[in-house]
Parts: structure tokens; sequence; C-alpha cells
């Protein structure tokens, strides 16, 4: 009986591990349903040059890819860029069947973080309100493209269903 009892366990260590791999791996699977490309064709072929989608959705969260915001041309004003990549930030919430109330994680990158932190944050809680989900800043030497000087990377949570439909 005892000589039973250390194969009993290496089978439910086994059947345990087994469980807990497949299912994240078929959470994580990309497909056309779960990864979300621009319907902008100028955005859509930056995307498909450098190999990257609007967002991916891998269960239910909902991971977007970096969005860039820069001031318009000839201004120092930031407060337009931001509110840009906000709205289409809002956009690929949308489509992945969230909103701005379902982020998790935000984190900004930003090229000059004490010029640009207060307009930053002050846009950003006009679109995400309290209570505020997780935010980090960081300082970075430069973005891609050229010119842009803040990126926004999200993680949401897809709402429940009956959330959903109202």
């Amino acid at each position: 009986m005892t000589s039973a009892l250390p194969d009993l366990v290496c089978r439910c260590a086994l059947g345990l591990a087994v469980l807990l791999t497949a299912a994240p791996a078929a959470a994580q699977t990309r497909t056309d349903t779960t990864v979300l490309m621009s319907d902008h064709p100028g955005a859509r072929k930056f995307q498909d040059q450098y190999g990257f989608s609007d967002a991916v959705v891998a269960g239910d969260l909902i991971f977007l890819s970096g969005i860039v915001a820069g001031a318009p041309p000839g201004s120092t004003d930031l407060t337009p860029g931001f509110e840009r990549a906000y709205q289409q930030i809002g956009a690929v919430l949308k489509r992945a069947g969230a909103s701005y109330d379902d982020i998790v994680d935000i984190t900004s990158y930003h090229t000059d973080i004490t010029a640009q932190i207060d307009a930053y944050a002050a846009v950003q809680k006009k679109y995400v309100k309290a209570p505020y989900p997780a935010w980090t800043a960081i300082d970075v030497d430069r973005l891609l493209p050229d010119g842009g000087l803040v990126e926004i990377k999200i993680v949401a949570r897809k709402p429940p269903a009956a959330r959903r439909k109202r």
C-alpha cells in the first residue's frame, strides 16, 4: 500500500501540471478574432511593417499596443496630442468590448516626464475616472515614430456580459 502512494502522488501532480499549462495556452492563442488590427490603411501598413496589432484579447484581458502622442506641428501644446491618443485608446477598447472603466494598468513612457506629466495627467483623468487603475510613468530617451513625445500602454479586463449590454 505504501508503494502505491508515490505513484498516485506522481499521477496527481502530472494531472495538475497538465491542467495548469493547458488552460493558459488556449487563452493566449492569437487568431483573427483575438487580434485587433487597425482599420486605417496607413496605420495598418505601419503595423504590418513592424509586426504588431492594436490589441490582443487573451481570455478576459485586453493588451493594447502602445499609442504614441505628440504635439501638433508648430505647437508646443501637448493637450491635443494626449486627447487624440486617449480617443484612440477608447476606440480600441470599444472594438475589444471594453471601456475606460475596464482599464486595470497604464504604463506611460515620456521623453521629458517633468515637462509632460501635468498635462498628461489632466487629460488622462478626463477619460479614466476614480477609482484609478495602476499607473507607471517612465522617462525614456526617444520613441518611434520620431516626434512622438509620450507612448501609452494599456491593459484592460473585459467586463461581464451583463455590463456590456448596457
